[in-house]
């Protein structure tokens, strides 16, 4: 099923030819009727595509097959590290195909560098230091599905996030080794993925990050996540990986990175992609790319990982919530709580962040008054003061930067 990121959803909605037999082979039941089954509708309880990413765990819920892009369900994510099959899939391009990592290399060239060089990825391995870190990697497009009226793109929801333990090089140690003029601004990246139309010669994405981020000791060249080879679709063998910032500056199947003397200007650099309006702006208002701006820091945003929504309480009416926050280059100064829709709240134990970057752990005991229905509702507090907000924040074009509290479902019985 070729599906594309204006149109999931509804094509979800329909079914291949002859599929029907497929789907009651699945549900382990006849389908009754399934002759007045108007052709194209889905059975409610299989909607959905069944198809799995390689690697990948199939719990992942898919948004789009052309380029893969998958999203982790928040229960998930409740490991500290964040695992390898577990994190979200978010490509642009067809992923790189018959890769020999003996023969992969990596060059550093640029208006605003010294010189240029070619490193292979044993060179890189053995001439640099090797760090690792804990760093939370975000779409800036995670929860646009909130947004109203819709924005165009992979519908969110929550789970196009991740925390894990990322190894490599810093990426300041090379720049430094191939030498940066005092003229640099920016640095740029090129993978070696495949644009969709199939035109080798197309550059898929190629988005970058200001001179300073880039010399940030948590910024890296990685060829490893969690101590195993960086799963294909997460960019094997080699990426750039910036926590803090939206995860399109960490680019995938790193091939080369240019040190610029202007704002990088790549694809997806420019127009309204990864920017967002430098005024707030109503609801369905048109902005011009002129008034629009970068997305640097991510905004301060946490997520419940337990209990998984819908769950019911029985018995026991005393439970643990527990979850991750992160607040993009800042931390997280206090998180909190709320089962009565934000009318009073809670405090949570918050834990520091392993390294800076990374998400910090929380959780707190809940005990709900009487029998019914409750939301549970996330809010965290960054270093700065900014608060989550408790509805969808300033509407904008492409539906970035969603940071409302995250709100669960239970009922106690």
């Amino acid at each position: 099923m070729k599906t594309d990121s204006n149109n999931d959803f509804s094509r979800r909605k329909f079914l291949k030819k002859g599929a029907i037999g497929m789907f009651a082979t699945l549900l382990g039941s006849n389908i009754v009727f399934s002759k007045n089954l108007p052709k194209g509708i889905v059975p409610i309880g299989l909607e959905g595509d069944p198809k799995t990413i390689p690697g990948k765990s199939d719990e992942l819920l898919i948004l789009n097959d052309r380029p893969w892009n998958a999203e982790t369900p928040a229960h998930l994510l409740d490991h500290k590290i964040t695992p390898n099959k577990l994190m979200f899939v978010r490509n642009n391009g067809f992923a790189p195909r018959n890769i020999d990592p003996k023969k992969w290399t990596l060059t550093i060239e640029g208006e605003a560098a010294k010189t240029k060089k070619v490193y292979t990825l044993d060179e890189l391995k053995t001439k640099f230091k090797t760090y690792s870190y804990q760093l939370t990697l975000e779409c800036g497009g995670n929860g646009r599905n909130e947004f109203s009226p819709g924005a165009k793109g992979n519908q969110w929801t929550t789970g196009a996030v991740s925390c894990a333990k990322w190894t490599g090089v810093r990426l300041k140690d090379v720049l430094n080794d191939v030498g940066i003029n005092s003229n640099a601004i920016y640095i740029g990246y090129y993978g070696a993925d495949t644009h969709l139309s199939g035109d080798p010669k197309k550059v898929v994405i190629s988005r970058g990050v200001p001179i300073k981020k880039a010399l940030e000791d948590e910024s890296l060249i990685a060829w490893q996540v969690n101590d195993e080879d960086i799963p294909l679709m997460n960019g094997y063998p080699l990426r750039l990986v910036m926590g803090g910032w939206p995860a399109s500056v960490s680019g995938k199947w790193l091939k080369k990175i240019v040190i610029r003397d202007k704002v990088h200007d790549g694809p997806k650099m420019g127009g309204m992609s990864y920017r967002v309006p430098k005024n707030p702006v109503g609801p369905g208002t048109k902005v011009e790319e002129k008034d629009m701006k970068i997305i640097e820091s991510m905004p301060i945003k946490s997520l419940i990982t337990y209990p998984k929504t819908g769950a019911m309480v029985k018995g026991e009416r005393t439970f643990e919530v527990r979850g991750h926050a992160w607040a993009g280059d800042l931390t997280v100064k206090t998180m909190h709580i709320s089962i009565d829709f934000g009318a009073t709240w809670q405090f949570c134990t918050l834990e520091p962040p392993v390294n800076r970057l990374a998400w910090q752990h929380w959780k707190t005991k809940v005990q709900l008054p009487m029998d019914g229905y409750y939301e549970i509702w996330a809010r965290a507090t960054d270093s700065k003061g900014n608060m989550q907000p408790m509805v969808v924040p300033g509407w904008n074009p492409k539906g970035y930067l969603n940071n409302a509290c995250h709100r669960i479902a239970v009922k106690r019985m």
